[in-house]
């Protein structure tokens, strides 16, 4: 059964100068989080962006779809560490996204490097947030065991 998720974005002003919030609309975990052009441009300030936000999406897909190839290879870890690092910048086109970068770190006793990195290296490829990125965000990854 298909699921939807919803999120909800208010925005008063022009671009530079005015400022929004953007709420879960789903679940209500988050509401009311102030967004600002240059808080999405140049530093944050304490406030989020739609690139921080996606590197949150991408970071949690990627930490499950990660899991569950560890696990269904016979090693359910038993400890991932994900970061997500989304980067965008100003290109001819205007501001667009240009990379997401995953580190994960890991914890999996008694699975071997090989049978390690196919299985990140296939959720890489297979996480939904990957899938919706792939073809216009290069996508990379450093992955390590840790003991």
């Amino acid at each position: 059964m298909p699921q939807v998720r919803k999120a909800d974005a208010s925005w008063s002003g022009d671009l530079a100068t005015g400022g929004g919030a953007v709420s879960a609309g789903t679940s209500a975990v988050f509401s009311a989080l102030p967004i600002t052009w240059k808080a999405r441009t140049e530093g944050s300030d304490g406030l989020t962006s739609p690139e921080e936000l996606l590197a949150a999406a991408h970071a949690s897909c990627y930490a499950m779809a990660s899991s569950n190839n560890l696990a269904k290879a016979g090693f359910p870890p038993e400890r991932v560490q994900v970061r997500v690092e989304v980067t965008a910048d100003r290109r001819d086109a205007g501001w667009t996204l240009l990379a997401s970068h995953i580190t994960l770190r890991a914890k999996v006793p008694g699975i071997d490097e090989e049978t390690f990195r196919t299985a990140v290296e296939g959720a890489k490829d297979g996480c939904p947030i990957s899938g919706a990125l792939h073809g216009n965000v290069e996508i990379t990854l450093d992955a390590a065991l840790e003991d």
